[in-house]
């Protein structure tokens, strides 16, 4: 029988969102992540099939290469960063996502929202000092009249330019295939690379994660910006060097920044973000609603029927359908 694993299903949630009854296959449901290779590939080699959450569990080539059952990877969302997809392709693994699942970009766009209204006013920071016995600690101002940028100007940016416009914001935006009529169009000024960064009070990435914009923003980037400004990122953690970020933000060079995302997930217990007190820090809760979270699972039992049919859907490494596993 068919042996298909359900990783990473941390909030216990997978198995009563979605008929996977309706299979005819062994179902094994995991709630933690295993970072260690050996004992990762110890776990799946059984398996014909992996459900993945997110960025969660990594699947470079050289675990790939170990697994020699393996013949399909369903993962949730539209793009899975988690995985080498030339490696897939060439070891015959259709890599499948969720089209048209999950959420729409008003989850991330809210949650950024709320990040960027919690670390400017200092929310989780009084919390903690009100629990304490301390009263108003630090000095915060608002958002009407100060300069939001975003880099991004897609699904996501366009979205959080328009809440900035509603909160009297000015609204700046910079992208890699952005221009001023584009900007115009979405009533937000177009500015260039390095003027995102000096301007902006509150800067908020949402580009795709990429061979580009793998560390795009780096220390050069956070050099330019201004002492009280904020930085957010919402979109993927590796698109900001962590190691320049942690930098200034201990310095002092930025008042602060505000994150749902990291080069490692779930965030080590020993990262340096977690010991500094102007950071405001979520465990990528961006996409992360039940409502969501479901129609992954809906979408990904869909995606494991159409495999076991002969016939896969929503495949993103192309390449792979001339070669795959029997």
């Amino acid at each position: 029988m068919t042996r298909i694993a359900v990783l990473d299903d941390y909030l216990h949630l997978a198995e009563d969102a979605a008929d996977w009854a309706s299979l005819d296959a062994e179902l094994v449901f995991f709630s933690d992540t295993i970072d260690d290779e050996e004992a990762l590939i110890a776990r799946l080699q059984s398996f014909d099939a992996l459900v993945t959450m997110r960025e969660r569990t990594r699947f470079p080539r050289a675990i790939l290469e170990r697994l020699p059952k393996l013949k399909l990877i369903a993962g949730t969302g539209r793009r899975q960063a988690n995985v080498d997809h030339q490696a897939a392709s060439e070891l015959g693994i259709p890599v499948c996502v969720t089209v048209g699942s999950g959420a729409n970009g008003n989850t991330t766009a809210e949650l950024t929202w709320a990040l960027i209204m919690a670390v400017t006013r200092h929310v989780a920071w009084e919390d903690g000092q009100l629990r304490q016995g301390r009263w108003q600690t630090r000095i915060s101002e608002g958002l009407a009249g100060r300069t939001l940028g975003i880099m991004g100007l897609g699904r996501i940016g366009s979205i959080i330019a328009g809440y900035g416009k509603v909160f009297a914001m000015d609204v700046i935006a910079w992208g890699p295939t952005l221009d001023a009529k584009r900007a115009r169009a979405n009533g937000v000024d177009y500015v260039a690379f390095d003027e995102l960064f000096s301007r902006a009070d509150v800067l908020s990435i949402h580009v795709i994660l990429s061979e580009l914009s793998r560390g795009l923003v780096g220390a050069r980037e956070l050099a330019l910006m201004q002492p009280s400004s904020f930085l957010v990122n919402t979109a993927r953690g590796a698109i900001v060097d962590e190691a320049a970020l942690v930098a200034v933000l201990e310095s002092g060079r930025i008042a602060g920044a505000a994150l749902d995302v990291y080069e490692r997930e779930p965030l080590p217990a020993d990262n340096p973000l977690l010991s500094l007190h102007n950071v405001l820090l979520t465990p990528h809760l961006g996409y992360n609603t039940g409502a969501t979270l479901r129609q992954f699972y809906q979408a990904s039992v869909a995606n494991l029927r159409a495999w076991m049919a002969g016939k896969p859907s929503n495949v993103i490494n192309d390449d792979v359908l001339d070669h795959r596993r029997k």
